[in-house]
């Protein structure tokens, strides 16, 4: 027993219910690993209480309502067959074969089933059992027996069934009435909660979509059911508040009614254009960042976006990412006139990555520890065959650009180099107003066959990563077995402003890939040597950075970032001219503003601007023009007024200058 003190009348071996008999602590971590609460501790264990509203506490709530909605759908159509149910974020999911799809009044009789089941108080009791019992009890359940036959790590090519085999035992979770009856089932690893009762009113039940099972196209498709679930009816209301301001503001939407991009049907799935309002916020977006590089020491080159086949088979994508690259483009084949080959073609691929042209840039001449580090960035777009179901908007596309850097280093300068990459990183993304960030380090597990290199190059590298993380301060968390297939990586994860957190930019060691292509610098001694590779993207997909930002804001951009900076509004059209006077100034010093001559009144011309997310709008009249003054109006509908030009014209050249988000009067003092 670690840091925790036993109850008076408790001795080990006990179980958690004795050990802690708060409600609110719904399992065990023993020795390192999540147990129910039932377990049996030995003395010596290393023993602590998992609550509800802990991480580890609130993925066990969600997976344990995972298994009431699948009993309830099975109480309501026995002839379902189960898939997966795993917890997600914020929520879980269960995945069901059934002859008609689910609708939104099976829904509600599901969800009537659930709270029967909740009263109920079912205990999950969890049994082990060998492959053949589980078999034998599973015969009606396909999809279920095809996991027996993923266990030993396979599950882990299939999401979320990692929460139901493993390499280890196999458990099947019995739920039990109060009369000790078996009433339902599971194949699970577990652990669960004690009891259906705990887990409240904090539930619901919130949409129903396709999936395949397995992800794959070529198997069937199932009925989802998605849910969600919290500690109390508070935490859900809260959960479900947050929820519809995340839908007002889904950059989608944002996008569409500020006209910043778009997805046209005659262009392809995933594959964006930018307007002109979209446009010159990605363009702010690209030029202080070029700036922000060039100052750092990095030098900027071009690539194409289409490649040989053979040089992925150099960098080892063909093998390790095919199932992420679009099909190949055979080009360069040559006929005669009786249409016989003459020249055999070649496969070209669409690029998913940029690295490998970096190599070759390197790769090119000779190096020596004096070109060292050498920094190569790029606004590369990158091509990835993703499924239609899993795009999204701006933020998962299938043609994108990153803004990625390939630093080589020498092994000496790999530690300093990835601390500054780090803080380079933190600096620029406070620039776009952004300060709530965590670490997550990124390892490689046991399974050898989805790595590449030397273990010792990947240890170094893991450790070097882990020194400069927890020298940042910043929260780092470890996640085995999430490493890119060459080397471990350093993901900053950051909250916006209704707290939701995104995984932005990402720092990788690559030892691997110098050594695929051979890579040298010649050093101090006059011996080659090969350099380390530091993969690193800041904002990863600008497209899908730009979707951040746009949903962080709610559209209302930070001046330096709005699309129209500046918006002239006279009281009538005679005060027209005095503005053009004011915007022309303010245009001849680069900022975006332009004078609203339309037909509109004034009201009119102030609400639609305000619609529009204008930080700025200058408002004439009389007084105005005879004083030689403006007016602010700002976005939340205040006013500021009599302000001289000269002072008007300087503050909103300081609010561009210090990339300010100007809402109010305050604002811009």
């Amino acid at each position: 027993m670690t840091d925790v003190t036993l109850p008076s009348n408790v001795s080990l071996p006990a179980d958690g219910f004795a050990l802690f008999p708060d409600r609110s602590v719904v399992a065990l971590r023993v020795n390192g690993e999540l147990k129910d609460l039932a377990t049996t501790v030995q003395p010596g264990d290393d023993v602590e209480p998992v609550s509800i509203d802990s991480a580890d506490g609130l993925s066990i709530l969600r997976h344990s309502t995972a298994h009431v909605l699948a009993q309830a759908v099975q109480r309501i159509d026995p002839q379902a067959n189960l898939g997966i149910g795993p917890p997600i974020t914020d929520g879980f999911y269960y995945d069901f074969g059934v002859a008609e799809p689910f609708t939104p009044e099976a829904l509600k009789a599901i969800e009537k089933e659930m709270q029967r089941i909740v009263r109920e108080g079912q205990r999950f009791v969890r049994r082990v059992v060998s492959d053949d019992e589980a078999r034998a009890e599973l015969a009606a359940e396909p999809f279920k027996l095809e996991l027996i036959g993923l266990k030993g790590g396979g599950a882990d090519k299939t999401e979320g069934a990692s929460v139901e085999v493993g390499a280890g035992e196999l458990t099947i979770y019995d739920n039990v009435d109060r009369d000790g009856e078996v009433v339902w089932k599971d194949l699970c690893r577990g652990p669960h909660l004690p009891s259906t009762r705990l887990i409240g009113n904090g539930w619901a039940l919130t949409r129903i979509a396709a999936a395949y099972w397995r992800g794959s196209e070529k198997n069937p498709q199932l009925q989802r059911i998605y849910g969600t679930a919290w500690p109390t009816k508070d935490d859900l209301r809260a959960y479900q508040q947050r929820l519809e301001e995340a839908a007002k503001r889904d950059h989608r939407r944002l996008g569409k009614e500020l006209d910043l991009f778009s997805f046209p049907e005659e262009i392809g799935s995933g594959l964006s254009v930018w307007h002109p309002r979209g446009g010159i916020v990605r363009q702010e977006m690209e030029q202080h960042a070029l700036r922000r590089h060039r100052a750092a020491g990095y030098t900027y080159v071009y690539t194409p976006h289409i490649t040989k086949r053979d040089l992925f088979i150099e960098s080892n994508h063909l093998v390790t990412y095919a199932e992420g690259m679009f099909p190949p483009i055979r080009m360069d084949e040559e006929r005669d006139e009786n249409g016989e080959i003459t020249k055999q073609g070649v496969d070209y691929y669409l690029k998913p990555m940029n690295c490998p042209m970096h190599i070759l840039i390197y790769r090119e001449r000779a190096r020596s520890y004096r070109d060292l580090p050498m920094r190569l960035a790029e606004n590369g777009t990158v091509y990835r065959n993703e499924l239609s179901g899993a795009l999204h908007g701006l933020t998962r596309v299938r043609g994108f650009t990153q803004d990625d850097a390939h630093l080589f280093v020498t092994p000496e300068q790999l530690e300093g180099e990835v601390s500054k990459v780090l803080e380079f990183v933190l600096s620029l993304l406070r620039d776009f107003g952004l300060s709530d960030f965590e670490l997550e380090l990124s390892m490689r597990d046991d399974e050898k066959a989805k790595w590449i290199g030397d273990e010792a190059h990947w240890a170094e590298a893991t450790d070097a990563l882990r020194r400069v993380a927890l020298a940042s301060g910043l929260k780092l968390t470890e996640v085995p077995g999430e490493a890119a297939f060459y080397g471990p990586k350093i993901d900053l994860k950051v909250k916006d402003a209704i707290g939701r957190t995104w995984q932005l930019s990402t720092v990788q060691l690559d030892f691997n890939l110098p050594e695929r292509f051979d890579l040298e610098f010649t050093d101090r001694d006059g011996l080659k040597k090969r350099p380390v590779m530091i993969h690193r993207a800041l904002m990863g997909s600008i497209e899908r950075f730009f979707a951040i930002l746009l949903e962080h804001y709610a559209g209302a951009f930070p001046v330096w970032l709005s699309p129209v900076q500046v918006v002239g509004i006279p009281v009538a059209e005679q005060y027209g001219e005095y503005l053009d006077e004011i915007i022309a100034r303010l245009v001849a010093e680069g900022v975006r503003a332009d004078v609203d001559h339309s037909d509109d009144r004034m009201q009119k011309k102030i609400r639609t601007h305000t619609t529009q997310k204008v930080p700025l709008q200058l408002i004439a009249g009389e007084q105005d023009r005879a004083g030689g003054t403006v007016s602010f109006r700002f976005r939340d509908g205040t006013q500021q007024n009599g302000i001289p030009v000269a002072d008007a014209v300087q503050r909103i050249l300081r609010a561009i200058e210090d990339r300010t988000l100007v809402d109010t009067a305050e604002d811009l003092a």
